[in-house]
């Protein structure tokens, strides 16, 4: 089947199984590799992107529940005014281990301060708990989004 995608604010014509998960269309057919795969259920958040504004877990969200809706994936939220702010402090802060849940906590952060500008510890310890970081930076993931709701 043939999908049209919006995907970062460029078009994507994809011919694709309509069950195939977002990730892979992502990743595999159109080339953007940001996005990673981690557990393939839905219960890491690597493979965290916004559909419609709303995070989702690409890994198990079919393409054809993607079609029409634009999709923003670790590449371009920086564009975003929270995922500029959020991206800055993780610099400012030094969040990044190994690197690789980075995209996903991004992506889930910045959907955090989109929809709440000014979260408490509760509030980002809720929308966080998702994402598993195997190398324990929470503290830092913590202190990121904090700066990054302060600097607006």
């Amino acid at each position: 089947m043939s999908f049209d995608l919006s995907v970062n604010g460029k078009n994507y014509a994809v011919d694709v199984d309509g069950d195939i998960p977002l990730l892979w269309v992502l990743r595999d057919t159109i080339g953007l590799t940001g996005t990673k795969f981690g557990c393939g259920i839905a219960m890491c958040g690597a493979c965290t992107v916004h559909v419609g504004g709303v995070p989702v877990r690409s890994c198990v969200m079919p393409v054809a529940d993607a079609a029409a809706k634009p999709i923003t994936t670790i590449e371009a939220i920086g564009e975003t005014e929270a995922g500029a702010r959020i991206q800055k402090a993780w610099l400012d802060i030094d969040v990044v281990q190994c690197g690789y849940c980075q995209s996903g906590q991004i992506m889930s952060a910045t959907a955090l301060l989109a929809a709440n500008a000014t979260p408490t510890d509760k509030d980002i310890d809720a929308v966080m708990a998702g994402n598993i970081c195997r190398c324990g930076t929470y503290p830092r993931i913590r202190a990121a989004i904090k700066q990054a709701a302060e600097a607006r």
